[in-house]
């Protein structure tokens, strides 16, 4: 236990010494691997907004089944309810489908003007609510195959524009996100390459005394692990704080402004999970930059 505590002290010093040894290479790695971590949690963060927000959105869309003349809406309600797509289904007889209908044309007389058009023209209507947007189209086809359905209505452009959207933003993402990691990776190995040239005398005089290169050179990745530790740290405050403000600013907007905002809430999971892949992904490049950097100096 006290050779172990007595190796932990040398890492975290020479970790340390190092660390004073960058000077302001220290905050170029540092804020780079933050404007990457920031950027790259934006863009996570806004994948996962955008769908659930297609998730919220698409479950608002109905799909209106219309039945065929003389079939009843409360006959086929039950054998919908039960398909596993289905998250809500409402009957509307073709009386209460005229009696809006009438409504909104703004005529007064309803049963004047059932009796100029000879009866009641509509059909009963099945609203159906899906559980998620992706299973809209499925359902809609389901509905279609259904005895007793004449035709299936569905408004599907807005939510494939939603995930044509969320798919353009994930490929530019991944760009950009594979730029900024190459360069954070290569600022990193820059910053660790100074350091150990600057300890030059000091490996030297380690190597003669016998100690291995894992030993040496462990604590300048552990120095890489702290640039990205403290990238993932000051990203996930600022990402944090914009989330907090954008929350607070929706929640004061109108009814339907409210609705998207709410769509825009994480899951406590995803909460959770967001900070500790800020942490994983910081935490690596710095690995990797560090390893490129005494890989280098330790082939020569």
């Amino acid at each position: 236990m006290f050779q172990f505590l007595t190796k932990l002290d040398y890492l975290l010093r020479e970790t340390l010494l190092g660390l004073r040894r960058g000077g302001w290479m220290n905050w170029a790695a540092v804020s780079t691997v933050t404007v990457l971590l920031f950027l790259f949690g934006v863009s996570l963060q806004t994948s996962w907004h955008l769908e659930g927000l297609l998730n919220r959105f698409g479950s608002q869309l109905e799909v209106s089944a219309y039945l065929d003349t003389g079939v009843q809406a409360t006959d086929l309600k039950s054998v919908v309810a039960a398909m596993p797509e289905v998250a809500e289904v409402r009957a509307i007889p073709k009386e209460e489908a005229w009696a809006n209908l009438i409504k909104d044309l703004g005529v007064s007389d309803i049963n004047g003007a059932t009796k100029q058009l000879e009866g009641n023209p509509l059909v009963d209507e099945l609203k159906v609510k899906a559980k998620s947007s992706e299973e809209v189209p499925a359902l809609a086809q389901k509905l279609e195959q259904m005895q007793g359905v004449d035709e299936v209505q569905y408004v599907d452009e807005a939510v494939k524009r939603v995930a044509q959207l969320n798919q353009g933003l994930s490929w530019i993402s991944l760009t950009v996100i594979t730029l900024l990691t190459l360069t954070a990776i290569a600022v990193i190995t820059t910053t660790i390459r100074l350091i150990v040239m600057a300890r030059r005398r000091e490996i030297e005089v380690m190597q003669l005394v016998g100690a291995t290169t894992s030993w040496i050179y462990l604590p300048f990745i552990l120095q890489g692990v702290v640039f990205g530790l403290a990238g993932a740290a000051i990203s996930w405050g600022l990402i944090a704080g914009i989330q907090h403000f954008l929350t607070n600013l929706l929640t004061q907007q109108p009814e339907f402004v409210q609705f998207l905002a709410n769509g825009l809430q994480l899951s406590p999971l995803r909460t959770i999970l967001l900070p500790l892949v800020l942490l994983g992904f910081g935490s690596s490049v710095g690995v990797m930059g560090s390893l490129f950097a005494v890989r280098r100096i330790a082939l020569r």
